[in-house]
């Protein structure tokens, strides 16, 4: 009951040169303000996200996270302590620092995986540092598929108005665009539909979700004169998946017409073929207050709908102006989704 009541979360400060610590400092600060209800915990460095705070004026309360104690009372922001490898500077990542990022990452995985949390929330991180560090990275999403051992997770960016909102799946994601239509089978494409209408129902109670699947090519190929991918894969995957009555399928769609708002707001979610036939339209619409979610883990997830912003965090006055909004909308939804979560279980 208390963590149906008040869902504890995990929060990973992300790239540690990036603007993350300082979003964090500005979501501490709201909590203080008007609590959250639930209780938080940044996973990162104490003494940087204290300094970054410093840096931009601010003053959040932090304390040291212990698993076994009652949460403090009076929107305190709890730290689980995770020491950098070496110093920071703002705007500048260190890829000796990429461990640790991703320490913070696995421990926080780790530990929403045994329900010690009950949703993880990411700031971003700076996937290039953790690659140029020879560790192979693609993403969050794909990270967390793989420490869950979790086969097919699905990417969901979700902004929008919040009585009309608009939620667009991928099918691939951090996927060259040279590669995609190879990446495109009809499991995949069955599978990321499955995903996408279950978790609507499951988590965004939805019960018969309203699907809208882009096509792959212009005009969504005119019938396979403009390629055969929407005849040959994505078509017979919407008629196999549509069968289970799970949900109402419309496609393959021109994903030209199918963002436009008044079509668009005929569905509750629209599946896109790759990461930048949807989230453009999505972060055009919705920029600052988007929130990504990442489907069919075993525990919420949600993050922000934008990157480390280097050329912001290099400069305190730019920080101090930074907009916290999609961080405060994820923790809002991650505490939401864990609520349902629970009622589940």
């Amino acid at each position: 009951m208390a963590m149906l009541e008040r869902p504890i979360l995990a929060i990973t400060a992300g790239e540690p040169a990036g603007i993350g610590p300082e979003l964090c400092a500005m979501l501490a600060v709201r909590h203080a303000q008007a609590p959250f209800p639930a209780r938080l915990v940044f996973v990162g460095d104490h003494a940087l996200l204290a300094q970054r705070a410093q840096r931009i004026g601010l003053a959040p309360r932090y304390a040291e996270y212990d698993p076994v104690a009652f949460a403090p009372a009076g929107g305190v922001v709890e730290i689980w302590h995770h020491p950098l490898a070496a110093p920071v500077t703002a705007g500048h990542p260190d890829p000796t620092n990429a461990s640790s990022v991703l320490a913070m990452l696995r421990n926080a995985t780790d530990a929403c995986a045994t329900g010690a949390f009950a949703a993880l929330v990411t700031a971003p991180v700076q996937k290039s540092v953790i690659m140029d560090a020879g560790i192979p990275f693609s993403g969050h999403t794909e990270y967390l598929a793989a420490r869950t051992h979790t086969p097919h997770v699905v990417m969901l960016l979700v902004g929008g108005a919040p009585e009309a909102p608009l939620r667009v799946a991928l099918v691939t994601t951090h996927v060259a665009l040279k590669d995609v239509p190879a990446a495109l089978t009809r499991g995949i494409v069955h599978d990321t539909l499955l995903i996408v209408a279950k978790d609507l129902t499951s988590k965004f109670g939805i019960a018969t979700p309203r699907i809208a699947v882009c096509g792959l090519n212009p005009h969504a190929g005119e019938g396979g004169h403009m390629g055969r991918e929407e005849v040959d894969v994505i078509a017979p995957a919407i008629a196999a998946v549509a069968n289970l009555g799970i949900g109402n399928f419309t496609g393959p769609l021109p994903a030209d017409t199918v963002f436009v708002p008044s079509h668009a707001r005929n569905y509750d979610a629209i599946v896109a073929m790759y990461h930048d036939q949807g989230l453009p339209v999505l972060k055009a619409a919705s920029f600052g207050r988007g929130v990504n979610v990442t489907l069919g883990l075993p525990f919420p997830r949600t993050s922000v709908d934008h990157g480390t912003a280097l050329d912001l965090a290099r400069d305190p006055v730019l920080c101090a102006s930074a907009d916290s909004g999609s961080l405060v909308h994820a923790v809002d939804l991650a505490i939401l989704l864990a609520q349902r979560h629970a009622q589940e279980r």
